[in-house]
């Protein structure tokens, strides 16, 4: 098979794509639940399906025995949704677009956390790869001279720290999910991938359903009215997934979140394309940029 087509890289490619379509269904909630109670479903409207899966696929393991996986995944799950708060917790004031920004070098962070707990390298070319990639998402990332404050908002300072936190947090996780997945002792990628995925979920909805019982029954009972809506979100959000752990248990953390930042991409193309959008001179040399960091990324 051609290095272009390897599996983990066509994985990363789906997952980018499936995380970009669950972002768009997750936005159209806006409105209608609390920050809170949107982030909540795709952790647990993914987990009937989740669980489904693991019935179809019957892998020869069901439940790891051992300590590394629960380990791996008890402390992915918290990070991740640590991460998800501190992301949100960027929005405010001038912080938002700073923030957001110093949340992207997750993938800089995973190559550290990799090295840190798994022992795991990369490459001089792939390095070069990651650090050409990440100028590229800095330069889509950053806001029109002429955004402003909206009135009455004041900046937030803190927002410097909690966008690198965020990325921390999605950094340590998808570590930690390699480990986990690498720890569940079967053959089979897919199987692997699919029972990390099932306990991981399973840990987050329980924490995430308790927690909104607890400090915001409404929003929980929204979640459940709102079905038909949050359902897709759920489909989407589990998909990506599975692709996201299936690829990183074939291959390194570091390369396969260097690779998923094509999800701007995406969007750089939908806002073209579709939107029929302006596109400004520094966001071209943005998209530019980030192609050659993948392509030094993955080439053969």
């Amino acid at each position: 098979m051609p290095g272009w087509l390897e599996p983990w890289i066509l994985l990363t490619l789906a997952a980018a794509f499936l995380q970009n379509l669950r972002s768009v269904w997750q936005k159209q909630l806006s409105g209608r639940l609390s920050l809170l109670g949107a982030t909540s479903v795709r952790f647990t409207f993914a987990l009937p399906l989740a669980w489904l899966l693991l019935a179809i696929l019957q892998p020869a393991v069901l439940v790891p025995a051992g300590a590394d996986f629960w380990f791996y995944a008890a402390g992915g799950a918290l990070a991740q949704i640590a991460a998800t708060w501190a992301l949100l917790r960027t929005f405010a004031g001038r912080g938002f677009a700073v923030g957001t920004t110093l949340s992207k070098t997750e993938v800089l962070q995973t190559v550290l956390f990799a090295w840190l707990l798994l022992g795991e390298g990369v490459s001089l070319l792939a390095a070069t790869g990651i650090a050409v990639s990440l100028l590229g998402v800095i330069l889509l990332s950053l806001p029109p001279r002429t955004a402003a404050l909206s009135p009455g908002a004041t900046p937030d300072h803190n927002a410097y720290a909690f966008g690198l936190l965020a990325g921390s947090g999605f950094a340590l996780s998808a570590v930690c999910y390699r480990g986990a997945a690498l720890s569940v002792g079967v053959e089979s990628f897919l199987d692997a991938a699919a029972v990390t995925l099932a306990w991981v979920l399973t840990l987050q909805s329980v924490l995430l359903i308790l927690w909104l019982g607890l400090r915001d029954p409404v929003q929980l009972r929204a979640t459940v009215r709102q079905w038909r809506r949050t359902a897709p979100v759920g489909m989407a959000g589990m998909l990506a997934s599975l692709c996201w752990f299936s690829a990183m248990t074939l291959h390194h953390a570091a390369y396969v979140r260097a690779l998923g930042q094509v999800e701007l991409l995406f969007a750089f193309v939908a806002s073209l394309c579709w939107f029929r959008e302006r596109i400004r001179p520094l966001e071209w040399i943005g998209a530019c940029t980030l192609v050659g960091g993948i392509l030094l990324l993955i080439w053969p």
